[in-house]
């Protein structure tokens, strides 16, 4: 609700960071946060992939882009906690 979109991504810890160490440059990860909240949107997101066009637009787009499914799947939680999040804020219903 009170929360900017970043802040509650990094809150559950859906936020990708970078993983760097010295001059080693690997691909960013998720990490931190409230592991069980992670775990409850990540298989929210995978029953928003199949029932809902507007995600599964989304997911297909990026896992073709990416070529990764599961960045794809981490994508669509961290949108479906920003959607979730607009919805109690504006106190609006899921359109």
């Amino acid at each position: 609700g009170q929360r900017s979109p970043k802040a509650i991504a990094a809150l559950v810890g859906l936020a990708p960071f970078d993983n760097k160490s010295g001059k080693l440059n690997r691909r960013s990860q998720i990490q931190g946060g409230r592991s069980r909240v992670r775990r409850a949107l990540y298989m929210a997101a995978l029953t928003a992939i199949r029932t809902c066009e507007r995600f599964k637009t989304f997911y297909t787009a990026l896992a073709a882009r990416s070529g990764s499914k599961k960045l794809a799947i981490i994508a669509v939680a961290r949108k479906l906690l920003v959607v979730l999040n607009a919805i109690i804020r504006d106190k609006t219903a899921f359109a």
